[in-house]
């Protein structure tokens, strides 16, 4: 077995496989750092830079925890503690951790030298079965004179040893959203520029307009509609034109427009499976070719570490012999600003029928003075009385979204989540709240 990528995925097919197979011989290669993007770039650390400002902001708003506070947030102890949690970019935990389970580590860059070899290095590793890990890179947009500009990947933002006075952030999905508000709340006055008509365009309008309105807040200026036609550099300061004409001025232009799956320079055309734009085709089982496997970002279902584990449970299962199909139904997804939005499933599409509730209002009682605007919705089946989607908008929406999800996939019935009970006085009551909306609507 030769897993090309030790990375999140690469790393949970290695236990689930093990815990399948007692016996079979694991070689995983990594070119960079055991562990991969999410543990040193992106989840971990971004959520570790955003738990400090998350805990001032809401204390702040807490009679008598306010009062204890003085000062800003010490920017470098916040360093200190993402360096904490990620071991310093350090790997040999993840590197220990593979070799428990009695798989070979191999560094290097990975290429098919022929079907049934993979070389790295000059040494040549042979595989009855290849799973392709590689995950996904930051995708740089085709704006002219980006490239002569003082730019960060959202790799770079997270691990900058400064905080830019003036920050413009092109992109205004859940990688943009989350670091504009981190560096706002670190001291940068920030501009997020974003294509769509909304924030969060791919996931929900209604929560995109409640972030928005909380930037507007904490004065993060947001265009929307907008398009980067340019970008110059004047001294130590890049200016970006609009496609309105409008210019914005920055000392950083922090890119987070998307990413690109990793399939480049692999020699996978000799395997005769498909490597498209999105990635590696894979069918339900994971499976790409004779042989050949694809999970996590370059899979081409989406880009979330979670999904990328899941899918490693499938393919392991299939490869020790049984027969399972992945289900896409329930894919819970977590953006961590403040307030965080969470979602799953769908909510749009032809027969659907939904319905909302504000958690704002004088109808749910939690410890917020004052309410702050948040959200659920909720997306049902009228034929089958199911939810097939669902989004939450407020503190921690991320954690109470957990049984949304299990109801998604497991099909419950409405009416069982009608009478369910939900603790009082807790967010997540805003859940029966939206049923009886979503009830009315069916019967509408």
């Amino acid at each position: 077995m030769v897993v090309l990528g030790a990375g999140s995925a690469g790393e949970h097919f290695v236990g689930a496989l093990r815990r399948r197979d007692a016996d079979v011989r694991i070689t995983i290669v990594e070119r960079g750092l055991a562990g991969g993007e999410c543990s040193y770039y992106a989840c971990i650390p971004t959520k570790t830079l955003l738990r400090p400002v998350e805990v001032v902001a809401s204390a702040r708003l807490a009679p008598g925890a306010a009062e204890a506070l003085a000062g800003r947030v010490d920017v470098e102890r916040v360093r200190w503690w993402r360096d904490q949690v990620t071991d310093g970019r350090e790997d040999s935990y993840h590197a220990g951790w593979l070799e428990e389970q009695r798989a070979e580590l191999v560094r290097g860059e990975a290429v098919v030298a022929r079907p049934g070899v993979v070389e790295v290095a000059g040494r040549e590793l042979e595989y009855d079965e290849l799973v392709v890990a590689t995950g996904s890179s930051p995708a740089i947009p085709p704006v002219d004179g980006l490239e002569d500009a003082p730019y960060w990947t959202s790799r770079d933002a997270v691990w900058a040893s400064t905080i830019p006075g003036r920050l413009v952030v092109l992109g205004g999905g859940p990688v943009g959203v989350e670091l504009a508000q981190l560096f706002r709340r670190l001291g940068s006055e920030v501009t997020v520029v974003e294509t769509n008509d909304g924030l969060l365009a791919r996931i929900d309008p209604d929560a995109g307009a409640i972030l928005a309105e909380r930037f507007a807040g904490e004065g993060i200026g947001v265009r929307t509609g907008a398009r980067a036609a340019s970008v110059s550099v004047d001294g130590s300061r890049a200016l970006l034109e609009l496609d309105s004409g409008e210019t914005v001025a920055a000392e950083r232009i922090l890119v987070a427009t998307g990413r690109r799956p990793n399939v480049e320079g692999l020699g996978l055309e000799q395997l005769g499976v498909e490597v498209t734009e999105r990635g590696v085709s894979v069918d339900g089982r994971l499976r790409a070719g004779d042989g050949v496997w694809a999970i996590g970002d370059v899979a081409g279902v989406g880009l979330l570490t979670h999904l990328g584990k899941y899918q490693a449970r499938v393919a392991a299962a299939n490869i020790a012999g049984d027969d399972r199909v992945a289900d896409y139904r329930a894919i819970p997804a977590a953006v961590f600003t403040d307030p965080q939005v969470g979602s799953v499933g769908t909510t749009q599409g032809e027969g659907i029928v939904s319905a909302s509730f504000t958690i704002d209002g004088g109808r749910l009682s939690t410890y917020e003075r004052p309410r702050r605007p948040g959200l659920v919705k909720l997306a049902a089946d009228p034929a089958r009385r199911v939810l097939v989607g669902a989004v939450a908008v407020g503190p921690e929406a991320g954690e109470w979204l957990g049984q949304l999800t299990l109801a998604v996939r497991a099909e419950t019935p409405i009416d069982v989540l009608l009478d369910t009970i939900q603790p009082y006085p807790t967010f997540s009551e805003a859940i029966f709240a939206c049923l009886l909306e979503l009830e009315s609507a069916l019967a509408g």
